[in-house]
């Protein structure tokens, strides 16, 4: 059943999954009438009590066409960039005279004033931690290297360079006399900061190595094509097993198929990107909370 929600900011489509536990179900006449009604008579009746309880309890279920929704829920984007909302809760908001309503566009301005037309900022750190903030810029100059680029593989000295304006250099002696302070040299931190920013684009699943070796190759999650053509192969081919053809494969059968067949170093927060562009592709789609199966 398709319901348009209208939350002041746009109108998103939604769909309402109903459990065959929310089903309608009949009331049966022999059953709440005439064995109770000597009690009813008499005082409360428990039985005639719960059958009013799930009466109110269908009605306040049964949603038509232009009434008034409060849910609660997410937010997302779908395959053909829709959004949708994945709603935990919902019920019915009892507004004759348009009070709730008026009082919600009352408050949109507002939230955007004070949160929705703000740009996003980061607070500055309190201690001033330089190592922090230079790690964070080199782990934002490598990403936007590899955008702008198109990068599908790379090594670490192929990016190193963009790194170095980044490095904070001793100052210069005032004289030759005077004996240079001890410390890390520019390379050895430049290499230092290098390896911390590759081992957090690993950790975000934006890079991997598909064989650890001496010959220390990323590629790019996003742009390789082998990877995603792997993944999409597993689910392809798995989701018609007689196992997975109701639900579809789970992301942990999913990851343990692909790094049998493709890579062992294949992480999960890199499947997870990959399985995000196969579903905005239309190429997979998910059935329930983290199982996929081919479109």
């Amino acid at each position: 059943m398709f319901q348009f929600l209208d939350d002041g900011t746009g109108v998103i489509n939604c769909l309402c999954w109903k459990s065959e536990q929310l089903k309608e179900e009949g009331e049966d006449p022999s059953k709440s009438g005439g064995k109770h009604s000597d009690a009813a008579q008499g005082g409360f009746d428990p039985v005639a009590e719960l059958t009013k309880l799930k009466r109110a309890q269908r009605e306040r279920r049964c949603v038509e066409i232009g009434e008034l929704l409060r849910v609660r829920g997410p937010v997302k984007t779908s395959r053909y960039r829709e959004r949708e909302i994945t709603a935990s809760a919902f019920y019915k908001v009892d507004d004759p005279v348009m009070a709730v309503q008026i009082s919600w566009m009352m408050e949109v301005p507002q939230l955007y004033r004070e949160c929705y037309d703000k740009p996003f900022q980061l607070q500055p750190d309190a201690a001033g931690d330089s190592s922090v903030s230079s790690l964070s810029r080199a782990i934002n100059t490598i990403k936007d290297f590899l955008q702008q680029k198109s990068v599908s593989r790379f090594r670490p000295y192929d990016v190193q360079d963009l790194l170095e304006p980044l490095i904070s250099r001793p100052p210069q002696t005032a004289s030759a006399d005077q004996e240079p302070v001890a410390g890390p040299s520019v390379c050895g931190q430049l290499r230092q900061l290098l390896k911390e920013a590759l081992q957090c684009l690993v950790d975000e699943g934006i890079v991997y190595r598909k064989v650890k070796s001496q010959d220390e190759v990323y590629l790019v999650t996003a742009q390789d094509k082998d990877l995603l053509m792997a993944v999409k192969d597993v689910i392809r081919e798995d989701s018609k097993r007689e196992k997975y053809a109701e639900k579809g494969c789970h992301i942990l059968h999913i990851l343990s198929a692909v790094r049998q067949r493709f890579s062992l170093n294949v992480s999960r927060e890199a499947l997870e990107l990959v399985l995000k562009s196969l579903e905005c592709n239309s190429d997979i789609i998910s059935t329930s909370d983290s199982h996929y199966t081919a479109f």
